[in-house]
């Protein structure tokens, strides 16, 4: 049973077994760059100024506020795919009314410019992105923490990465799932917005919880021997075959939700051997839930279901206030390249992140560091 306690950080369990890696990271634009991928091409006709935009610690809200004064355009009339970090050199799509156009001739800023523009049918909107890159650069890094560095950036690219969601979700002070539960205890916050937010924030936390709980259990599996791993989980003799006959890190679970990689529909892991098989080739990946009326259902007495209700249970009454949905579990770099630079003592990490995904876990998992904790942000 997971009670919710005001103060209490959740801490998610790392999929890599080894210490910390201690060097420094800075958010800052020469050491953290970001490069949003649209899903589609511009068509190149209609109403709609597509501006590819580079800033320069600047947050999308402030970025389009600058468009905001200098063009005339309010601020619900533009359009976005992600939020973008504040900290570093980053790159995204905006899109405006195109008869603003003209009001662009003489843009300048100190933190931002306009790289390219396009025209496009549509006005831009969440989650019309294929993904992001990502350049990280890591300093006053040691010959042996290099190759730990690298040893676990191969690891990751080869089997995959926990797709946690990021501290950015969660509030300076992480207790933003706290919120939302208030909210949706009743408590009235006047901002829709961000009382989705906060909400949302709550479905992230029990989201973390319940893949924690599946890293644990896909460790314990290859650590520990079978009369403990069934008395730790309550696994009859079949569950636990089922899952200790798997050889990739990641267990999958009969019963559960899996989804087609890296985009598609939902379906019902039935026939478990078939989808391992699929699983490895990265065709699908697990689905977690994200609480709500309109997520899709695990199977009814599966394991998958009793290891959701650990987590989930005590908050079901709740899910009336919540839309809800599915989530991978598990993520995969593409793209990625590894440089080490002895003379200055820096490593570059660089690789390709799909939409939702969160590079600041994937630096998290290889240097066994909390970013936010450690206030190297």
């Amino acid at each position: 049973m997971y009670i919710m306690e005001k103060n209490i950080i959740f801490k998610p369990i790392y999929a890599l077994n080894h210490s910390p890696i201690n060097v420094h990271f800075s958010k800052n634009s020469n050491d953290f760059v970001v490069r949003e991928k649209p899903l589609y091409d511009f068509s190149g006709k209609g109403e709609h100024l597509i501006l590819h935009i580079q800033k320069k610690d600047l947050s999308t809200s402030e970025a389009l506020r600058i468009l905001s004064e200098q063009t005339g355009v309010r601020m619900r009339d533009f359009g976005y795919c992600g939020l973008k970090d504040k900290q570093g050199l980053t790159t995204q799509y905006i899109s405006m009314p195109k008869k603003f156009e003209d009001h662009l001739k003489n843009f300048q800023h100190e933190k931002m410019k306009i790289l390219e523009k396009f025209i496009h049918d549509n006005k831009l909107k969440i989650g019309h992105l294929k993904g992001n890159s990502f350049f990280i650069r890591l300093k006053k890094v040691s010959n042996i923490d290099a190759l730990k560095i690298k040893q676990a950036f191969d690891v990751l690219q080869n089997q995959g990465f926990a797709n946690y969601f990021g501290y950015q979700r969660f509030g300076k002070f992480q207790d933003n799932f706290y919120q939302g539960l208030e909210i949706l205890k009743g408590k009235k916050i006047k901002n829709k917005k961000m009382q989705d937010f906060l909400i949302s924030a709550f479905q992230s936390e029990l989201f973390n919880k319940y893949l924690s709980k599946r890293i644990e259990i896909s460790r314990f599996i290859e650590e520990f021997n079978e009369k403990e791993v069934r008395k730790i989980y309550a696994l009859d003799k079949k569950e636990y075959k089922n899952l200790k006959d798997q050889k990739q890190f990641f267990k999958l679970l009969s019963g559960e939700v899996l989804g087609h990689y890296p985009f598609g529909k939902c379906f019902i892991c039935d026939k478990l051997q078939d989808e391992l098989e699929r699983f490895v080739q990265r065709d699908i990946s697990a689905m977690g839930l994200l609480i709500g009326v309109k997520a899709y259902e695990c199977q009814l007495g599966s394991l998958a279901q009793k290891i959701e209700d650990e987590i989930f249970s005590d908050f079901y009454d709740y899910k009336i206030k919540m839309q809800g949905s599915r989530r991978f579990l598990w993520s995969y770099m593409q793209d990625c390249k590894y440089y080490y630079d002895e003379e200055k003592a820096h490593c570059i990490l660089e690789f390709f992140l799909q939409k939702g995904s969160y590079a600041t876990i994937v630096l998290e998992e290889i240097l066994h560091t909390n970013i936010q904790e450690q206030n190297i942000i």
